[in-house]
């Protein structure tokens, strides 16, 4: 059952000043929240809080090989209860590659419930072909599947015309959003430069070579990111790898609920 909350604490006393935030369910403004190894109550918590916020939680890594077989099934289940998808983390796909178990994943990422995968290559390689091979696979197997461009190594940078053609290719092949790599510390990776800011060039060559924004989803693990790309891009732009801690300030910040965006809302000069 969706646990949708009824009613929202300062209902008919404030409004809500973003007026063009896109509500659940939505193809834009997508939430993804990074899960780095949250308890059943501390994820029971999160949801109870945030659940209209968020619309994807992963699995961060191939951290959810560690959990118990129980306790991972449970913790999906409660997170599907409350209308959320959620799957785990690319690399343990990459592992799933390079062990060449890719089938054997797929049949018991079905059998454990998780409802989306992730099709990346941050640490191996993929040819096109092969990679368009696993996102029809994964749909074939009644998956959404959301692919990932960029590599984790810092010293391999973002190509920004191998990456338009790259997310193109994915949409084209199956992939409901491709995410562009942030990793969890934002830093040196993917649109980031060393220090976590966004190389903002590099990210605007990006966005005019593709078909549609909302085909993407940006890692932002830090705030300042999410400050940054929503006074850019505006409220709806998709953001992922968001830490658990960080999901109603980032829906604050979407729904000018923060001074960042409430001034530009109400056009007060920087002073």
């Amino acid at each position: 059952m969706d646990k949708k909350l009824t009613s929202l604490a300062w209902d008919l006393a404030v409004n809500v000043p973003e007026q063009n935030r896109v509500q659940k369910p939505r193809s834009s403004g997508i939430t993804m929240v990074i899960d780095k190894g949250l308890g059943i109550t501390a994820t029971k918590d999160l949801l109870e809080i945030a659940a209209n916020y968020i619309d994807f939680i992963k699995i961060a890594f191939g951290s959810s090989v560690l959990y118990s077989a129980d306790v991972l099934r449970r913790k999906i289940k409660l997170v599907k209860s409350y209308g959320i998808h959620i799957y785990p983390g690319g690399t343990l796909f990459e592992i799933a590659v390079f062990q060449n178990k890719v089938p054997q994943f797929f049949k018991r990422a079905a059998e454990l419930g998780f409802t989306y995968v992730e099709i990346s290559e941050g640490t191996i390689d993929l040819g096109p072909d092969l990679r368009a091979q696993y996102i029809h696979q994964a749909r074939d197997c009644g998956f959404g599947v959301l692919s990932e461009i960029g590599k984790k190594d810092r010293s391999i940078h973002l190509d920004p015309n191998a990456a338009i053609l790259q997310i193109n290719a994915d949409i084209a092949n199956g992939a409901e959003k491709v995410i562009i790599e942030g990793r969890d510390s934002g830093k040196g990776v993917g649109i980031y430069d060393e220090d976590g800011k966004v190389r903002g060039e590099l990210l605007s060559v990006i966005i005019s070579g593709i078909t549609d924004i909302n085909n993407i989803i940006i890692e932002a693990p830090q705030t300042s990111q999410h400050n940054y790309l929503l006074t850019k891009i505006g409220p709806n732009v998709n953001l992922g790898n968001v830490q658990p801690e960080d999901v109603l300030s980032l829906e604050s910040t979407r729904s000018g609920l923060r001074g960042d965006t409430l001034r530009n809302l109400i056009k007060i000069p920087l002073q």
